[in-house]
């Protein structure tokens, strides 16, 4: 049994019924993609999800999706964005900006800016102000301090609600979107000083309203809109008047995001298609410019609800749940790897844990949590085969969480007797006794007050111990012994640092743990001294195969992969095998063999077809398989078996209402 963990949202309500307000029944979903916002001073990328999920990709180290902030049924984001810096914020439906703590990786604060729902919102160009439009027609200012937010003022209120926003460059106006027209403001009076109304035709037709879904506003004054109808606008913001209309949609155009040099733009629709503008000369001699719609691009089955544009790509999410990251090959110095289109659909982090012993594993959703006990077989067959089942996986448990929080973690022990989870706010730890095929399943009340929640948890080989990583940076060792825990000790964070701790490892003896967080250091504690080690990545001291593997260089194909490793795990009873994978490949590294070169194969799929086929697959420390894909969970059971948990994206894609159908050519 395979899960991805969510379900995905429902698509947007399209035509005259396309206003965001409109929700269809069922999506509560964690999957679809809703805001995405780039950074252009760390090269990275925040990105929202339609249960209040934010996600942050360091586009620099292999598009890694190094943080998170888990999800709230009450937190339907419709607004992200960063300001001086790093600081991130969002805004939504429940009418309130939120803040998030990169470090500690949780909410600093919340504030309500009592205007109704929040639909947009844009950092000014200094960095300094925050503007968000809301429900009820007004746009709110907001000075941003050093700890805070700060509300300043309103600007003139307008009849509908505000849902799109930017800033001139020079920061002095500012273009808001609105149903049926463009609003002009002056930010230093507040007042609006134009009014574009919006062409309600589509398609010849009139529609009863017209949303401007996105604007964007350039440094000559020019306004761009994209719209319900379809179309693409340029206007004059000095006049207030139209100066050019691209029609490229038979549906909403929902998002636009423009480059820094305002040489290009992109656009996503309703239709699944990215469009890209780019600014070109009239004629090869001339100065003058003109806007040309250069590329359409087709990457998602549904909604493209929202686009980033990066100095070297194009970056597109939506409804399907795909982030789609695009490079600009006219960007691109080096044509290889950095010139590779990615599409991440999967969390970087595990949502599935396995008990060896019972042969279990435990499946993480949004809400609830899935025990399944794996089948069996007494076949035998040659390799390659695929045997039949002798006996049935068979569902154990089913655990629903209280509340409108996500579950961050969780975690089955070795032994299959425990179960942790935590939220944001509460912790969760069960016992679990087997009698037959029935489970007796208790929870350990009166938690203290330190385990309120965790960021990671996980169980030693011996399931006597729980290693919990609070959300305050401290890492607790819990006793398990019966149907009782006691705390054995808390290492806590550096004097003057909260740093989450977001991975997790033990060693298979207990002896030794291994932290992780938001910074480059890795941390080492003794267990049964409990004493801590510090290194920080570009200091540590590698063994000698490792140096070895520096010397020599990986083989070009596996630097040019495009996703990273998830999971690496070791063979008890072989000590020169390291088992690692990521969403398309598990990998077996066989120590013993020499490293491949360039001119070997990395990947043989196929038996050798001849002498000089022979030659080239001389074998080699990679052994590498892809016949899972996408590949969400592989481990070790035993010392002769492994588990693959893999997710079709074509089962994705079945839950989703149908996309907007269009005519094919000759149809």
């Amino acid at each position: 049994r395979s899960t991805s963990g969510a379900k995905p949202e429902s698509a947007r309500a399209r035509g005259a019924r396309s206003e965001r307000g409109e929700r269809r029944e069922g999506e509560r979903g964690a999957a679809a993609i809703r805001c995405v916002a780039y950074n252009n001073q760390s090269n990275r990328l925040a990105v929202s999800r339609t249960d209040g999920t934010v996600e942050i990709y360091n586009l620099s180290a292999n598009y890694f999706q190094e943080k998170f902030f888990p999800g709230h049924e009450s937190r339907a984001t419709e607004a992200l964005c960063w300001a001086e810096g790093q600081r991130l914020f969002s805004a939504g439906l429940n009418g309130e900006i939120i803040e998030y703590d990169l470090q500690a990786l949780n909410i600093k604060y919340a504030m309500d800016a009592f205007g109704g729902p929040i639909w947009s919102m844009a950092a000014s160009p200094s960095d300094s102000q925050l503007l968000v439009g809301c429900e009820d027609g007004s746009v709110k200012l907001f000075q941003i301090t050093p700890d805070k937010i700060q509300f300043e003022r309103n600007f003139d209120r307008q009849k509908s609600r505000i849902l799109s926003l930017s800033w001139h460059p020079s920061g002095t106006h500012i273009a808001a979107g609105s149903i049926d027209y463009i609003s002009v403001f002056d930010v230093k009076s507040g007042s609006a000083v134009h009014k574009m109304i919006v062409d309600r035709q589509y398609m010849g037709v009139s529609k009863r309203k017209c949303i401007v879904w996105g604007v964007a506003f350039l440094s000559d004054g020019t306004v761009i809109s994209v719209d319900s109808a379809g179309k693409v606008q340029f206007w004059d913001s000095a006049t207030g008047t139209l100066v050019k209309s691209h029609l490229i949609a038979n549906a909403d155009v929902q998002s636009i995001a423009v480059a820094n040099q305002e040489d290009s733009f992109v656009v996503g629709t309703a239709e699944g298609t990215v469009f890209h503008f780019q600014l070109v000369p009239v004629t090869s001699n001339s100065s003058e410019k003109q806007w040309v719609r250069t590329k359409p691009f087709q990457h998602h089955t549904h909604d493209v609800r929202t686009v980033a544009h990066s100095p070297t790509s194009l970056i597109s999410g939506g409804t399907d749940t795909h982030l789609v990251i695009r490079p600009l090959m006219e960007k691109v110095e080096v044509k290889n790897y950095d010139a590779a289109l990615r599409k991440i659909t999967f969390p970087h982090r595990r949502l599935i844990s396995c008990s060896r012993k019972r042969h279990l594993l435990l499946f993480q959703f949004a809400h609830h949590l899935e025990l399944w006990r794996l089948g069996s077989t007494v076949a035998t067959g040659k390799n390659g085969d695929t045997l039949p089942l002798s006996k049935n996986a068979d569902h154990l448990l089913y655990l629903k969480t209280k509340g409108p929080e996500n579950i961050i973690c969780s975690c089955i022990s070795p032994c299959g007797s425990w179960i942790a989870y935590s939220t944001a706010s509460r912790f969760f730890l069960y016992r679990l006794n087997y009698e037959h095929d029935n489970i007796n399943l208790k929870r350990v009340s009166k938690m203290p007050a330190f385990l309120r929640s965790a960021l990671q948890i996980l169980f030693s080989e011996d399931s006597t111990k729980l290693f919990v990583a609070s959300n305050q940076g401290a890492l607790h060792i819990v006793q398990l012994s019966g149907g009782s825990f006691k705390h054995l000790h808390a290492f806590q964070p550096q004097s003057g640092t909260v740093e989450a701790m977001c991975l997790l490892a033990v060693s298979p003896d207990g002896n030794w743990l291994a932290a992780s967080g938001t910074s480059a250091g890795v941390h080492v504690y003794n267990v049964k001294q409990l004493k801590v080690f510090e290194y920080s990545i570009p200091d540590k001291h590698y063994t000698d195969w490792s140096r070895t593997v520096q010397k020599h260089g990986f083989h070009h194909l596996w630097l040019q992969r495009d996703t990273p490793i998830t999971h690496i795990s070791f063979h008890p009873k072989r000590p020169m095998h390291i088992l690692l994978h990521d969403a398309y490949m598990f990998c077996i590294i066989d120590k013993s063999l020499p490293l491949p070169n360039d001119k070997t194969l990395l990947y043989n799929p196929f038996p050798p077809t001849n002498e000089s086929d022979v030659q080239r697959r001389t074998a080699h420390a990679f052994k590498i398989s892809k016949i899972y894909k996408p590949l969400l969970f592989m481990d070790l059971l035993d010392e002769r078996t492994l588990v693959a948990v893999e997710r079709p994206l074509d089962d994705i894609i079945a839950q989703l209402p149908p996309p907007i159908k269009k005519k094919k050519f000759g149809t």
